[in-house]
């Protein structure tokens, strides 16, 4: 099976673990959208309640520190997060330890956890995943053999276009310093429909999609009426 992940990506990833959970860290917009995302997330699939995914199996593909991981799990969900970044995983597993989270976590590929016959999740995350793979389409397939029929796919990540270019790349690592240079590559981002194209590809159809926004002088995220930088993707396998 194709190995997908991007060796220089991996590289810087895991030069910057242990700031995972500094909010005014190099992290700190991820910190602001992951509080967005999984509350906009809750609201559309989850059951309601307290624990809104009880009796739901979540895979967070990319976990990096478990944010998202942690979030899930507080959520009622049972949760396994990979990260090929080994300090990634020490810093997601002491974290979780010491907030008494419980959360499986795998330092491997999806690749590699696929080749270990895992039951199919009810969700699967790849949270600011998609643009730091090597091989996308690869990646998507592993990604959808780990869904079950009827779950659900949700992709966060960055629109290639100029505007998505200059603001999220350029002005964020570079002008506005709120993320670490060399977070992204404009290359490596990709459009809404091309996603779509591979989601379907897989078996995926109901697509929802958002756009995210997050502004860098109040430090707040919404909902945005487009999606020509941050955007959202839930997608029901058939």
């Amino acid at each position: 099976m194709p190995k997908t992940v991007d060796a220089i990506d991996q590289r810087q990833f895991e030069q910057w673990a242990d700031a995972w959970w500094d909010p005014d860290g190099p992290f700190m917009p991820l910190h602001r959208l992951n509080e967005f995302r999984c509350a906009w997330l809750l609201d559309r699939i989850g059951g309601g309640g307290e624990l809104p995914l009880k009796g739901r199996r979540v895979l967070d593909v990319g976990c990096g520190g478990g944010l998202a991981s942690e979030a899930m799990a507080r959520a009622g969900a049972t949760v396994v997060g990979l990260d090929v970044t080994a300090r990634s995983i020490e810093v997601a597993r002491h974290h979780a330890q010491q907030s008494g989270v419980d959360v499986t976590y795998f330092c491997c590929t999806v690749e590699a956890h696929l080749d270990a016959n895992p039951v199919p999740y009810d969700l699967v995350l790849n949270l600011e995943v998609v643009e730091h793979v090597s091989d996308l389409p690869a990646f998507l397939s592993a990604c959808a053999k780990l869904t079950r029929s009827r779950g659900h796919q949700v992709i966060a990540t960055i629109n290639r276009n100029p505007i998505a270019g200059l603001t999220t790349i350029w002005a964020a690592e570079n002008l506005l310093d709120i993320l670490p240079k060399g977070t992204h590559q404009y290359s490596k981002l990709v459009k809404p429909r091309e996603l779509k194209q591979l989601l379907a590809r897989d078996g995926f159809d109901d697509f929802i999609q958002a756009g995210v926004f997050y502004n860098p002088f109040t430090k707040t995220v919404k909902q945005s009426w487009h999606s020509l930088m941050n955007y959202l993707v839930v997608a029901q396998r058939a």
